[in-house]
């Protein structure tokens, strides 16, 4: 018997039953250069199997809105001309031309801080196997064959391998790379099927049909169990279950502390498809719609058209509240289409609202979209890494000019919006009273708040133990928020990571948050602590 512990858990749950082994075939390829003769040959070859992958997931889009970001990607100009560059000119054969220009797409979002979008790295890499595939005419390996209940052990998996997962048969999934942000992670959170992701040498320590358990919410694999263990967990699977469904019966109940005071429970998302998924926690609406993925997903800037529709859709769906963060891109996030100035300090440079004030016209053509959707639900606009009441201002004087220009040609919207802003730098913490008096609403950004405040990057591993949002220093800086926004009288959010850590729900409530809004599985969790009180 061995136990492994793990770090990331993607969807909590308890699971017993025998490993099916998922691994991908054979995809190797040789590095010998082609003659010229040959350049046409392989040319055909990467046609045939990119008319082929975009066949397929233009059906599977249908199916489920994720794999329209992998059309795209499929489709992507880039992408072909990189294929097509180092078979024309360097002579490689369309394996390696492959190989390496989906490497190349790939690297720039693992070079990325935020999470979720080092995690689109995966569905790159997914577009990668097909058309290896495809050239190869190898047959992927298919976990709709699967005729028995298993828990899935494997290597990485694919937003296109668990689509087809049946999921009374599939009881739980391991992955030993991956990470919780990853589309497999989100989906298999939307499935209910217990899953740990980035669990390293795990292939190497099952075997296919053996039986094994896994604690998903504690990061507990038992290899090997004996009998008394077998047993130990089948009563703890039965706990939870019944604690899951105590916890899903109280999402038709507000949250309301012992004190009497309404907390407002919202989820962050990134297109349509979350905000379906969180709608089924009862949500008080959206606190964070991250509008860059309707950029970075595209192969140029989407026109007011374009914008308007998803965003009009939004607030149909969400027709409490939708908070649209304006376009935070820059740092880490690039797009394919636009060159972004190679800085020696990229997240203390030119991104989110500095490129928005800088780029006016892009600027425009985003806000009157987010303007015209607020005829259709309650819609706020949020400002992200706003420093200065100047900033401030000129957004907001910004948005009165869009509003006229709306006017003039005769489109409806919201005349009294709200306009807010993210508090994440010391230097909004510090002028929290001021842009209180300026501001509709706070919401704060803890992700990048507690990476500045600590002078902790939170993408170096080496010093990932001193990135803490409970440090004394970061605690004081949203206490400071949320007492200037009172003071004022608007309302205090927070939509980074520690809004739905279950560990920091009592500390936000005795600072006097107003709104949790966070990844739609944490919120029944938080809903339990705060009618709890503990």
């Amino acid at each position: 018997m061995e136990k492994v512990l793990v770090e990331k858990t993607a969807s909590r749950g308890i699971a017993v039953a025998p490993v099916y082994l998922y691994l991908d075939p054979d995809l190797s390829f040789g590095t010998e250069k082609i003659s010229k003769e040959q350049v046409q040959e392989e040319l055909d070859k990467f046609t045939q199997a990119k008319t082929a992958v975009v066949e397929e997931l233009t059906v599977l889009a249908q199916q489920n809105e994720i794999f329209a970001a992998h059309l795209e990607i499929a489709g992507d100009f880039m992408l072909q001309d990189g294929v097509e560059s180092k078979v024309k000119n360097d002579l490689k054969n369309v394996q390696q031309a492959i190989s390496e220009t989906i490497e190349e797409f790939a690297v720039i979002f693992e070079s990325m801080d935020d999470e979720y979008m080092k995690e689109r790295a995966a569905d790159v890499k997914d577009i990668g196997k097909r058309l290896l595939a495809g050239t190869k005419h190898v047959k992927l390996p298919d976990l709709g064959g699967i005729t028995e209940p298993v828990i899935v052990v494997a290597r990485d998996m694919y937003p296109s391998d668990t689509v087809k997962i049946n999921t009374s048969l599939v009881k739980g999934i391991i992955t030993e790379e991956g990470g919780v942000t990853s589309h497999v992670s989100i989906l298999a959170k939307s499935m209910g099927i217990p899953t740990l992701v980035g669990v390293k040498g795990i292939l190497s320590k099952v075997s296919d049909g053996e039986t094994i358990c896994m604690n998903a919410g504690e990061g507990v694999i038992v290899v090997q169990p004996d009998e008394e263990i077998l047993n130990e967990y089948k009563a703890q699977k039965e706990a939870y279950e019944a604690e899951k469904a105590r916890l899903e019966s109280l999402r038709n109940t507000p949250a309301v502390t012992k004190e009497g005071k309404r907390i407002y429970l919202c989820a962050n998302v990134g297109n349509l498809k979350d905000i379906k998924n969180a709608l089924v926690m009862n949500i008080d609406g959206v606190g964070l719609f991250r509008s860059e993925f309707l950029y970075m997903q595209n192969t140029h800037f989407p026109t007011e058209e374009e914008q308007f529709k998803v965003y009009k859709e939004a607030a149909q769906l969400s027709s409490q509240e939708l908070t649209i963060r304006t376009l935070d891109i820059g740092g880490d996030k690039e797009l394919s289409y636009y060159e972004f100035e190679k800085e020696e300090n990229p997240f203390l440079g030119w991104r989110a609202i500095r490129i928005s004030l800088d780029m006016k016209e892009m600027f425009k053509e985003q806000l009157r979209a987010i303007l015209r959707a607020s005829a259709f639900g309650h819609v706020r606009i949020m400002f992200p890494m706003i420093i200065s009441m100047e900033e401030l201002k000129e957004a907001k004087a910004i948005v009165q000019e869009c509003k006229e220009e709306l006017k003039e040609r005769g489109e409806a919207f919201d005349e009294n919006i709200e306009t807010g802003m993210m508090i994440e730098t010391p230097a909004s913490v510090m002028l929290a009273d001021e842009f209180a008096k300026e501001a509709d609403f706070f919401s704060i950004g803890t992700n990048d708040l507690t990476q500045y405040i600590l002078a902790v990057d939170r993408g170096n591993k080496k010093i990932a133990d001193r990135y803490d949002y409970f440090h004394p220093a970061v605690v004081k800086a949203i206490g400071r928020v949320i007492e200037a926004g009172h003071k004022e009288g608007i309302k205090v959010g927070m939509c980074g990571e520690m809004a739905g850590d279950q560990k920091a729900v009592k500390l936000l409530l005795d600072l006097g948050l107003d709104e949790f809004s966070m990844s739609a599985g944490s919120i029944d969790y938080v809903r339990e602590q705060i009618l709890s009180g503990n």
